[in-house]
């Protein structure tokens, strides 16, 4: 690949989901972009790989909102702005491997319903009913704030126009519900055990985090997707890659760059702004509007020159609590037989425990059930992870390839042989190749501090840090920056990152040709 031009408009640092949305819709907004991504491929968490045949990805498995439009989900909107779209392949349940035992649930309302029935009683039921109907409003509230107006600052209004404006003004209320936590919200209305320790799995799957800590806001949009008489969920064909290389095609056919294996060492600072990045390998890159980090916020203090921060910004920065880290396991198996399994598993050892013990919660992924090609032909691909729970403590001070670091791959990996012995019982017989990621691998790959999942910012405690920063030209994206973890949040991060360097009107003008604004 071609060196990065020595000037440009905007250098995004990273291209994660975060970074690639911020360049893109900069480069639609006809700035000059360069991405500077450190590992040899886009998409930071959402990368893929492959092995022996076997297309393997280290991300997002749980997608929706994708394939239709009109869509609610920000990351679908930026590709429709980009001019792209993913193929997807739908389905409409998921495998559960509770405490309760073996389940299998649909998506939507009613098949739901008649699972808590089944295992817990109408009266169950009746009360799961009653805690939708009631959330319904707040559901609509927050999804009648288009989340791609969001802009720093004070310009949203202008963005929205007086007429959306008024409206939002109306449903004030419910929005400033909406601004803490989801669990006393859901506390106030479910009493049934189940119920509850159901929705702490759902905010801990999106935030990693319990629900007592998972934002309202976050929780109400995505009841309102799940929970639709209409929904499904879907799977973009070619997996998390497809979705990164559609946002790459879209930033290219605005003119941007990307340019991988380039680490930055440095972020350069003229008269105290930001105004360009200095790579490792010493070349330099001058940006005339600024700088865009998709870096956490940890590793974006570790690319400013010393004394550069307001120190109090600073600490603030630096002493953000991280999420714990992950297990992966990536497998390739003979797949006859394998067909009727659901594509997802996922699997809690003892609610008892509370939802982020460690190795208490772990995914299972098998989308080659959908996209028979992400493996040879007779053979299934897996992924599965622990989320957001495995401490890096552990981990810290081993060095890959160790005897001490392998030995302790192998005993905490144990935990997926366990769980996939009960869904597959001759996994032996059927396994062509097993690999294991640990948070070593996770911060190698992924240059994440701690190789975490994100800021563990409760929700209770206020909301995600905005991406502004005191340095003048310099803005941030991504998992640690407001609304969130989760792919939708980050889509908005990245917009709202670009936005800041995009006039009002021009904001309003790319709303209105998704005709996000309404009437």
């Amino acid at each position: 690949m071609a060196a990065p031009s020595s000037r440009c408009d905007l250098v995004v640092i990273g291209s994660g989901l975060g970074g690639l949305c911020c360049a893109g819709l900069a480069a639609l907004h006809g700035l000059e972009v360069i991405v500077l991504e450190a590992h040899d491929r886009a998409g930071g968490a959402a990368h893929g790989f492959e092995r022996r045949g076997f297309r393997f990805e280290s991300g997002p498995s749980l997608w929706s909102g994708l394939g239709r439009w009109p869509s609610t989900n920000p990351l679908a909107q930026v590709l429709r702005a980009l001019g792209e779209t993913v193929p997807v392949a739908t389905y409409h349940d998921w495998g559960l491997l509770l405490p309760e035992g073996p389940l299998r649930i649909g998506v939507g309302p009613d098949p739901f319903r008649a699972t808590v029935a089944e295992l817990r009683g109408v009266a169950a039921a009746d009360e799961w009913s009653a805690f939708m109907a009631w959330l319904q409003p707040y559901s609509e509230a927050a999804l009648a704030l288009p989340l791609l107006a969001m802009r720093p600052g004070l310009g949203m209004a202008g963005v929205l126009g007086a007429r959306r404006s008024a409206r939002l003004a109306r449903l004030a209320p419910k929005l400033a519900a909406l601004g803490g936590a989801f669990g006393p919200m859901a506390r106030r209305h479910l009493r049934d055990p189940f119920l509850l320790h159901w929705v702490d799995l759902l905010c801990f799957l999106i935030s990693g985090l319990p629900m007592d800590q998972t934002s309202a806001a976050a929780m109400a949009t995505l009841f309102a997707d799940w929970f639709d008489p209409g929904a499904c969920l879907e799977y973009p064909l070619g997996g998390s890659p497809a979705v990164v290389a559609a946002l790459v095609r879209g930033l290219q056919r605005h003119g941007g760059e990307l340019h991988t294996s380039s680490a930055v060492a440095e972020i350069t600072l003229e008269g105290g702004a930001a105004r360009g990045v200095r790579l490792e390998d010493g070349r330099q890159i001058r940006a005339r509007r600024g700088v865009v980090s998709n870096a956490s916020p940890w590793d974006t203090l570790s690319l400013l020159p010393p004394g550069s921060l307001n120190s109090r910004w600073r600490q603030q920065r630096e002493a953000t609590p991280a999420c714990a880290s992950f297990l992966h396991l990536h497998m390739g198996l003979r797949g006859d037989g394998l067909q009727n399994l659901p594509v997802h598993h996922v699997w809690v050892g003892d609610w008892q425990r509370g939802i982020g013990a460690e190795r208490n919660v772990l995914v299972l992924s098998m989308p080659s059930l959908l996209d028979s090609s992400l493996a040879p032909e007779g053979h299934q691909v897996l992924h599965g992870y622990t989320p957001a729970n495995e401490p890096w403590e552990l981990w810290r001070d081993l060095e890959p390839r160790t005897e001490a670091y392998e030995r302790l791959k192998r005993e905490r990996c144990g935990l997926f042989r366990q769980v996939l012995g009960t869904i597959v019982p001759d996994l032996e017989e059927r396994l062509v190749i097993e690999l294991h990621g640990t948070p070593r691998t996770h911060a190698r790959f992924l240059r994440v501090h701690q190789g975490s999942y994100g800021p563990a910012l409760g929700a209770d405690q206020g909301v995600f840090p905005s991406g502004s920063t005191p340095i003048e030209g310099l803005s941030l994206c991504g998992a640690g920056i407001f609304p969130g973890i989760g792919v939708p949040p980050v889509a908005v991060s990245g917009a709202m990152a670009a936005h800041g360097f995009v006039p009002i009107a021009r904001h309003r003008t790319l709303l209105e040709s998704l005709n996000l604004l309404g009437r």
